[in-house]
């Protein structure tokens, strides 16, 4: 796949902003043909660079209980902790800290929080955690500054236009050229026979 172009940064920003938007809106801002937009689209999630498209709710409109943020050191209990949290319906969302920790927002009714916590947190023996009752959160997705450019899956660099992309084993893996295309395979297939 090519690498991505100024069109290509615009459909994102657009689209980070209201993924409902259509590609007629879209194709009118950015300059392009409808069919034009959805083939640029449809090259995006190839690529991998648009893994969905989701939905934004205010819970505070359904009743959904108090916003909390905390901060958690799950210990030696990180991933039946991580699997907890991916799997209640109160946690919005999760983060993994580079020191291993664990935080995330969720809602909670605000006279049961440590309650609800200890049961959530129940595999883990007296995690240490943090809670923080938050007043607004707000999703601001920003494009700016950042520099959109694959990275080759063997050596790390750029792929540009002569570069070649491959589903293999259920995720789409970039390289800058054949060579570095045939070599990743042919580790992967050492592997998989050394299993």
């Amino acid at each position: 796949m090519a690498s991505l172009d100024e069109t290509d940064i615009d459909i994102l920003r657009l689209l980070s902003h209201d993924a409902r938007r259509t590609i007629t809106d879209i194709a009118e801002e950015v300059d392009l043909s409808g069919p034009a937009v959805a083939d640029r689209i449809d090259r995006l999630q190839d690529a991998g660079v648009i893994n969905r498209f989701t939905v934004d709710i205010d819970r505070t409109q359904l009743g959904a209980g108090a916003q909390i943020f905390v901060q958690l050191d799950p210990g030696d209990s990180f991933d039946r902790l991580r699997a907890r949290l991916d799997e209640s319906d109160a946690v919005e969302h999760v983060m993994v800290t580079a020191d291993g920790e664990l935080w995330f927002n969720a809602r909670a009714a605000v006279h049961n929080v440590h309650p609800w916590l200890r049961g959530l947190l129940e595999p883990a023996e007296n995690p240490e955690y943090s809670v923080t009752l938050l007043d607004e959160i707000e999703w601001q997705p920003s494009l700016d500054g950042t520099e959109f450019a694959l990275t080759c899956a063997e050596c790390g660099n750029t792929v540009d236009s002569e570069g070649e992309s491959e589903w293999i084993d259920d995720q789409m893996y970039h390289f800058c050229c054949a060579t570095c295309h045939r070599q990743f395979k042919d580790q992967l297939n050492q592997l998989k026979e050394g299993v």
